[in-house]
């Protein structure tokens, strides 16, 4: 059947998101070291057993990461000694700082290229388990919709945020592709919900996945385009 919906992952797909998690841990550290100093006597062991607490007494954390965030800033400072009402407001503060940074990403350079040329031809949408927002990137122009597990309280390779976007777009699975970079929640997850996958595998790494195989493998964004075309071209 004909393509009608491409559905897009973001972290690792349109922007390498290692170089700016690790920017942004620094910016909130540096914000943390000049507002809240007395929480520089929390060892990142103690970070750590306050996100397990937190993760064992509510599973569901695990896909509403801002949240999670917001609540082990908020736990850590209290620990310090911060009062509760203070600790909470230092915590959105510090909070807010980091998803700025976070925000503060480099599109690969055939991003926006590749998009425009889609959105003239396809529904996009957006499906991500992260907590970047198309809107403060300047790309909400290209994408129908952006699900993210925060509001979904479910996160990929679970199929229900593919059958969500299926659903939003009006389309049949077999009319539909995602493109991702990891193995198992953009390749797995779309193909559990019927649609196909594409591999966005920039580093040309053997595919490990022995038990299934995505529908197509490009290096570059610029390449789906004419993977998309192959695809029609076969079923014409």
């Amino acid at each position: 059947m004909t393509i009608r919906l491409i559905t897009f992952d973001l972290d690792d797909t349109l922007w390498d998101v290692g170089p700016v998690l690790h920017s942004a841990e620094l910016r909130l550290r540096e914000w943390l070291a000049s507002h809240a100093p007395g929480l520089s006597d929390v060892s990142i062991e103690a970070l750590g057993a306050i996100r397990r607490r937190l993760l064992d007494a509510d599973p569901q954390l695990r896909h509403r990461i801002s949240e999670l965030r917001r609540r082990i800033l908020c736990h850590a400072l209290e620990q310090a000694g911060y009062p509760q009402g203070e600790a909470r407001e230092l915590a959105e503060q510090a909070f807010q700082v980091f998803l700025e940074a976070r925000h503060a990403i480099q599109l690969f350079p055939e991003v926006h290229p590749t998009l425009e040329l889609l959105a003239n031809h396809y529904t996009l949408g957006v499906i991500t388990n992260g907590n970047a927002d198309v809107r403060r990137l300047g790309l909400a122009d290209y994408f129908h919709f952006a699900l993210c597990a925060e509001e979904l309280g479910i996160g990929k390779p679970d199929p229900r945020p593919f059958q969500e976007a299926l659903r939003l777009a009006g389309v049949a699975a077999e009319q539909a592709v995602h493109i991702g970079d990891h193995p198992s929640d953009d390749i797995s997850g779309a193909q559990q919900a019927g649609m196909r996958a594409i591999w966005f595998n920039p580093g040309r790494a053997p595919w490990q996945q022995y038990d299934s195989q995505p529908d197509a493998i490009i290096a570059n964004l610029a390449e789906l385009p004419a993977a998309l075309r192959d695809w029609r071209d076969i079923s014409s």
